[in-house]
C-alpha cells in the first residue's frame, strides 16, 4: 500500500503566514499600527496585493498575530538571559535588560508600541495581549522573588516595574536623551530602593536561582 503524500500545501501555508506576520512586524516597528495597511504588509513580504486575505481572515487577525509574535520574541530573549543568571539578583537584571534591548530601544519602535497601547484601550484582543505581557512579567519576577516577597508584595513590586517599563518606552518615543542602559539603571535603582539592602544582599548571593 502506498504511503500518503506529504501535506506540502499546509507547510507552504504555514511558511507564508509566518512571512506575512514577520513583514507586518517590520512595518509596525517603523510606522506603528497606523502604517499597517494590507498593501504595506504585502509589499514588505514581497507578495502580491490581496494575498493576505487568502492566509488570514482579515487584517485584524494579522495584527493580533503580529503582536503575539513580537511579545514572543521579547519573552524568548528574557528567558535566554535568565538561563545565564548565577544569582536571583542577576535574574532581576536579566528581566530588566530583556525589556530594553539596545538595538530596538529607538524612537520609532517606542512610538509603535505606544500606538498599540493606545489601541488596547478600545480593542479587547489587544488588551488581552497586554495583560498576558504583565502576567509573564510577574511570573519572571516571581522566579527571583517568590521566596522573599509575599504575593501582595510581589504584586506591588510588579506593578511598579510594569509602570516604569511602560513609562520609559513612552519617554523614548518623545526624547533622545534616554538610552537603554540608563533605562535599565533606573529599574535597578527602583528595585534597590523598593527591596532594601538586606533583600538585595540575599538576592546577590550566588547559587541556585528561581523559587
Amino acid at each position: 500500500m502506498q504511503s500518503a503524500a506529504p501535506k506540502t500545501k499546509t507547510r507552504i501555508e504555514d511558511i507564508r503566514r509566518i512571512e506575512l506576520i514577520e513583514a507586518a512586524h517590520r512595518v509596525f516597528l517603523t510606522d506603528g499600527l497606523n502604517g499597517l495597511t494590507t498593501t504595506r504588509i504585502c509589499r514588505e513580504a514581497g507578495m502580491s496585493q490581496g494575498i493576505l486575505t487568502y492566509y488570514f481572515k482579515n487584517k485584524e487577525e494579522v495584527l493580533f498575530e503580529m503582536v503575539r509574535y513580537a511579545n514572543r520574541l521579547l519573552m524568548d530573549d528574557v528567558v535566554t538571559r535568565l538561563r545565564r543568571a548565577n544569582s536571583n539578583w542577576e535574574r532581576l537584571k536579566a528581566i530588566f535588560e530583556g525589556n530594553f534591548p539596545e538595538e530596538h530601544y529607538v524612537a520609532n519602535t517606542a512610538n509603535a508600541w505606544s500606538s498599540f497601547y493606545a489601541a488596547a484601550a478600545s480593542n479587547e484582543r489587544y488588551a488581552m495581549l497586554q495583560q498576558l505581557f504583565y502576567r509573564r512579567l510577574r511570573s519572571n519576577l516571581a522566579s527571583a522573588l517568590a521566596n522573599i516577597l509575599s504575593a501582595a508584595q510581589l504584586d506591588h513590586f510588579t506593578n511598579g516595574v510594569a509602570a516604569l517599563i511602560d513609562g520609559l518606552w513612552l519617554r523614548r518615543g518623545r526624547s533622545d536623551d534616554l538610552t537603554a542602559s540608563e533605562a535599565i539603571r533606573l529599574l535597578v535603582e527602583y528595585a534597590e530602593k523598593m527591596l532594601g539592602p538586606e533583600v538585595v544582599e540575599k538576592l546577590q548571593r550566588p547559587g541556585p536561582t528561581g523559587p
